[in-house]
């Protein structure tokens, strides 16, 4: 019916919009031609907004717009920003999958600031591309809001892995002289304590927390001044600094426009070699992941070294079965991440001469790495690791059966000797200490006195 459109138009004609959308024609004709995929992070719509926010802010400071029009567009945009996820989705609905640039999603924000402020007060006239967008391109406000929310994301990425670190800390603590075998190729091997062997997971996560740390600031240039190719056409002096400071203190990061605007524009090198970090750290929590599944496989069939918690029943037919599930959400989301690192990989290396046209593929990718590591890393930490307990007499059984502690005889006896009385025990099916004193080779005295497990972890030196 025609009563449920009103009717608008952009430079190619008129359009019908539903009669309460507060999004515009070029908005309803990406959303007709662009139908497919998931919706543009609302991460990426809220930069945005706080962009053109500082934007007109800084507008009006350099007397580059009327001060009654950049109050009423800061009003509008505090509007919007105070609605909720759900209410704000509802007037921003368009995909991922649009043109390159994000020029659709940045003129469905022009066009929704532009009718709230309407809302608001209609007797000033706000035009979504002369007054919202002033001193603005979506090649230069696109690439901005990903670096600023690509940073954030960062920034709660590294919140989540020191938590994940600290708890592991703990059980490195807890359990720093509780012995246990070794394993090397999938084989038994000389023994260390569990500790020793936690604190080899630590160090890994806290290299990877250096790295998120050092490769994060290169998010830290926005290409806010840059405007359609990245000579700052039409947009006033001191203008991208405005906003760069206005940014800086709203996501409590430093952000700088001291960039080059062809780079920021033309290239999303840091955002690849960020990702690179997290994909870094998803290798590393994959490797840990299986390690602490593995160690905890049984309980009677299995490694049954290390006790999980039991957060749901484990199957729908097999009564009382407990599961890793903490351990098999964290290594999904890691295989995501390495998927989504091909896409930005490719992504950054696309597009021609000044602009890259996958910038919507590529921070949707970034963000959702980001996310999920941080989401299923606290799963992790708090329902896996927090709640994990040792085995300990599994590990000294485990310990005591190993042909693997012939090692501490070899520096007595030699190598060959002590491989042969290795040999020995497993083909006759005895223990190390009966097969040594077979051997004639050594005495039980000196067995006792050189094979001590705790003593071949070097523990106390």
């Amino acid at each position: 019916m025609t009563e449920d459109y009103r009717i608008e138009s952009d430079t190619i004609g008129e359009v019908k919009i539903p009669v309460n959308a507060l999004w515009g024609a070029q908005t309803e004709r990406s959303r007709n031609n662009f139908p497919t995929g998931a919706k543009m992070p609302l991460e990426i719509i809220k930069a945005l907004l706080q962009i053109k926010k500082a934007a007109a802010i800084a507008n009006k400071e350099v007397e580059a717009i009327d001060g009654k029009k950049a109050d009423l567009i800061v009003e509008a945009i505090d509007t919007l920003l105070a609605l909720s996820d759900e209410d704000l989705r509802k007037d921003f609905p368009l995909v991922v999958y649009q043109t390159g640039s994000g020029t659709q999603t940045n003129m469905n924000v022009n066009e929704v600031v532009a009718h709230q402020a309407a809302k608001i007060n209609a007797d000033i006239e706000i035009l979504p591309n002369d007054d919202v967008n002033h001193g603005q391109s979506s090649n230069d406000i696109f690439p901005t809001a990903m670096n600023l929310t690509a940073a954030a994301a960062v920034n709660r990425l590294e919140a989540s892995l020191q938590h994940l670190i600290d708890e592991l800390k703990q059980k490195q603590e807890k359990y720093w002289t509780t012995v246990k075998i070794g394993r090397t190729h999938l084989q038994d091997a000389t023994p260390l304590t569990f500790g020793q062997e936690v604190s080899g997971w630590v160090s890994a996560l806290e290299h990877d927390l250096d790295y998120l740390k050092t490769l994060g600031q290169t998010l830290s240039e926005i290409a806010m001044g840059g405007t359609a190719v990245g000579t700052g056409l039409n947009a006033a002096p001191h203008f991208a600094d405005i906003i760069a400071e206005k940014m800086s203190d709203l996501y409590n990061l430093k952000f700088t426009a001291d960039s080059n605007k062809f780079y920021g524009l033309a290239h999303h090198s840091g955002l690849n070699v960020v990702h690179g970090a997290i994909k870094t750290l998803a290798s590393d929590l994959m490797k840990i992941a299986n390690d602490v599944r593995f160690l905890a496989s049984g309980p009677r069939a299995g490694y049954n070294e290390l006790n999980i918690p039991a957060n749901e029943p484990g199957s729908s037919i097999m009564p009382g079965k407990v599961n890793s599930t903490q351990a098999e959400a964290i290594t999904m989301a890691a295989v995501r991440v390495m998927g989504n690192d091909v896409v930005v990989n490719v992504a950054s290396s696309q597009g021609n001469f000044e602009m890259n046209v996958y910038k919507p593929v590529l921070i949707d990718a970034f963000l959702e790495s980001a996310e999920l590591l941080e989401g299923t890393m606290r799963g992790f930490a708090d329902k896996m690791i927090a709640g994990l307990t040792v085995n300990a007499e599994r590990m000294e059984e485990l310990v005591d059966n190993s042909l693997m502690t012939v090692t501490a005889l070899s520096p007595h006896i030699g190598y060959h000797e002590s491989a042969a009385i290795a040999q020995t025990a497993e083909k006759e099916g005895t223990t190390l200490k009966v097969a040594a004193l077979k051997s004639g080779l050594v005495t039980e005295e000196q067995f006792d006195q050189w094979v001590v497990p705790i003593d071949m972890t070097n523990i106390n030196k």
